[in-house]
């Protein structure tokens, strides 16, 4: 759907007006990715392009430093400052500088073109939308910015940049989630985000596909969540297959954790039963006072309390993932130095906080160091507190069980991995966060007296994605190959159908032909929204958002589309590509002048062509041999071309033939398959019900056109009969 902005007011002077923006939301006529394509009026300023500005190019290169790296036509760096310097117009410079305010936001590269309408002064920018509300918000900074270095006034970029990033922040994929969907698409697995402001996505379509949160998946099974979050539970069934564990139990008062600790041996640990994200956490305790604090702050973070003997070492957190061990980071003592002037609440803001992959966000491998309750005590057992002023040189810690930042995946011991894949299957999880402590990952545990703590579900991916220390580890790629083994592409048949005329037809017997399958066949098309036999709705739905539902319905095997040049033009395609790609005809563009400027057949043409260049490797693209403008785009398809005629003597058949293509035509009264030279005549056309001899031309084509994309999805000529008698 678009969205169309209030008329504009009659222009007294130089401005950038936005017409309307329209969300394409699949592959459209400028890319295969989402944009969003802004029809931009610049009004007077089609006589003034950037040369003709004095001290224009200067100013806007100054407010935007970084548009140096943008390369433009010339393909070098410093392209688009030349162009600026040369001349160019404003909605070529939105295009620049709408993509560089969001790579400055957190999204690099990204598509972008601007053209010229058949109105002066009009043009259409298309811009790259990860997410539709941050690329909107960037286009109109964009103008504001273009403007202001314009008109030689102030403008706060940074103010820009930082609203835009929070944007990116809140609204568009997290870095864990992100780093799953881009091995899908490395893989070409379709992905669908269904939440717009959230982490849950469907990978691949209708029955092959796969749901994320994160990383949890669809496998992820509720009751093992469940037992993970009960730590008591979890290390009573991993003592029993024999991983070894810390010995202790769960308290129910302060004296009680106190008697606990007694039991185990001093130092213990106080954490809740079920808490997470090591809240609550408390380590090396050795005294009665220090245990009955913990306690005190970890029942609150939990459904109860925890006393276990203390492990000597450092945390390790290692990533299962499918039963297999990916990814180990090893964690660190959070200390500052002191200085004999800066209070300890200011060193950790000086040596500390300073590091840049510290923050509040997702994008932030280390999270920031605050004095909390845990720090408060630890801070007290030392004889500090966050205002005390250690003498320099004085090592003061701050936190014991600090973020995973150190990489170690290559440093631990086979029988340590295959140990923590055993944990993780014994509590159920297909990944899995396996806290242990040991003094030394790359010796069994058994040697050093190491035990596995804690047994996670949904763990964080990003320590592994970007560890402070070491190298990265493509934790979304072993993520997508456990949900997607080697054969798998996530995907099912999809049909998609174009042209002028006899889309709803060939969608029509299509439909049929591929439900004598008996499989679960999905449909948008002019006639309603289909899902297996029900008719779910009655209506038009041959547009974007019917066809997504088809493609997020887990029971749906096989898909068929009818896009209409207005739905290419005004929405884009509801998938990314498609098993068949078929094309009527290219013909009657008037009825598109008005809305998306369409003002040739060669227009026409290049929207219509969007649904052969989806077609896959393996696929086919099934075009009327009998349309000259249809049969051109035979060169763009990725897959086998099949052609379909009435009459077996078109051009585009014969030659065909010769290369040993398919092609499916009537050869005396008899709808024929070819392959090559080879005929196989499948029914004579009297036959056809609803259809008598001297029918429409237009009926018979349509019906070629479906009998050729059954064929090309494998349905045998006697199958292909049996469903055209039965039309």
């Amino acid at each position: 759907m678009q969205s169309t902005l209030p008329d504009p007011a009659p222009m007294s002077h130089k401005d950038i007006i936005f017409r309307k923006i329209v969300p394409l939301r699949g592959p459209n006529v400028w890319t295969y990715r989402p944009v969003l394509e802004a029809w931009v009026d610049i009004g007077e300023l089609e006589d003034f392009p950037s040369n003709k500005i004095p001290g224009y190019p200067e100013r806007l290169k100054a407010m935007l430093p970084s548009l140096v790296e943008h390369r433009c036509s010339y393909e070098e760096r410093g392209g688009f400052n030349r162009r600026l310097d040369e001349g160019t117009w404003p909605a070529h410079i939105l295009e620049h500088v709408t993509l560089e305010l969001q790579n400055l936001a957190g999204l690099p590269g990204g598509f972008g073109r601007a053209r010229e309408t058949s109105e002066r002064g009009v043009y259409k920018v298309a811009i790259r939308a990860w997410q539709e509300d941050v690329t909107r918000t960037a286009l109109m900074k964009g103008r504001e910015l273009i403007l202001a270095a314009m008109e030689d006034r102030p403008y706060d970029v940074a103010a820009a940049v930082e609203e835009l990033t929070d944007m990116v922040d809140s609204l568009c994929l997290g870095p864990s989630t992100a780093s799953i969907v881009d091995a899908a698409d490395d893989r070409d697995i379709p992905a669908i985000r269904l939440l717009e402001d959230g982490n849950l996505v469907q990978i691949g379509y209708g029955a092959a596909m796969r749901r994320i949160w994160t990383a949890e998946t669809d496998r992820t099974s509720a009751i093992a969540e469940g037992i993970s979050r009960d730590k008591d539970l979890t290390k009573s069934l991993l003592s029993s297959c024999g991983v070894p564990v810390p010995e202790g139990r769960e308290v129910d008062s302060p004296e009680d954790a106190w008697d606990a600790a007694q039991d185990i041996g001093l130092p213990v640990v106080v954490k809740p039963v079920d808490g997470n994200h090591g809240r609550g956490v408390f380590i090396d305790l050795k005294s009665r006072e220090e245990v009955e604090k913990a306690y005190s702050v970890a029942v609150d973070e939990g459904s109860g309390v925890l006393v276990e003997r203390s492990i000597p070492g450092t945390e390790h957190r290692l990533l299962v993932i499918g039963g297999k061990m990916v990814a180990a980071n090893r964690g660190d003592m959070i200390k500052v130095t002191g200085d004999g002037k800066s209070t300890v609440r200011e060193l950790i803001e000086l040596q500390i906080n300073c590091d840049p992959r510290r923050g509040p966000t997702e994008n932030h491998p280390l999270s920031v160091i605050r004095i909390d309750t845990a720090a408060r005590i630890e801070l007290e057992r030392q004889g500090l507190t966050g205002d005390s002023v250690p003498a320099a040189g004085k090592e003061v810690l701050i936190q014991r069980n600090a973020n995973h930042e150190f990489d170690c995946t290559d440093e631990v011991h086979p029988e340590t991995a295959h140990l923590v894949s055993l944990a993780a299957r014994i509590v159920g999880l297909d990944i899995a966060g396996v806290d242990l402590v040991a003094e030394d990952i790359s010796k069994p545990l058994h040697e050093q007296g190491g035990a596995i703590v804690e047994v996670n579900a949904g763990p964080s991916l990003l320590m592994h994605l970007k560890p402070g220390v070491g190298k990265p580890r493509p934790v979304g790629k072993a993520i997508v190959d456990h949900l997607f083994p080697k054969n798998a592409s996530g995907r099912i048949p999809v049909v998609g159908i174009t042209g002028s005329r006899g889309k709803t037809g060939v969608a029509r017997i299509l439909h049929h032909l591929l439900q004598i399958t008996g499989k679960h066949i999905g449909a948008a098309t002019s006639d309603g929204l289909f899902l297996g036999k029900r008719h779910v709705e009655k209506k038009d739905c041959a547009h974007w958002q019917p066809a997504r539902r088809v493609l997020m319905a887990r029971a749906v095997e096989a898909a068929i589309f009818e896009n209409g040049p207005a739905t290419i033009l005004g929405e884009g395609l509801a998938y990314d590509r498609c098993q068949i790609g078929i094309v009527t005809n290219v013909t009657d563009f008037e009825h598109l002048r008005a809305d998306y400027d369409v003002q040739s057949v060669d227009q026409l043409w290049k929207a219509m062509r969007t649904q052969i260049d989806v077609v896959l490797d393996g696929g086919a693209s099934v075009l009327n041999a009998a349309d000259e403008q249809v049969v051109e785009m035979a060169e763009l398809s990725d897959g086998e071309v099949i052609y379909y005629a009435i009459d077996p003597d078109t051009p585009a058949i014969a030659e065909h033939r010769k290369k040993d293509g398919r092609s499916v035509y009537v050869r005396d009264g008899y709808l024929t398959l070819a392959m090559g030279e080879d005929e196989e005549p499948l029914i004579e056309t009297i036959a056809f019900i609803g259809t008598p001899k001297g029918c429409a031309p237009h009926e018979i084509e349509n019906l070629l056109a479906a009998v050729a994309a059954a064929w090309a999805l494998d349905l045998s000529p006697d199958l292909l009969r049996t469903g055209i008698l039965e039309q």
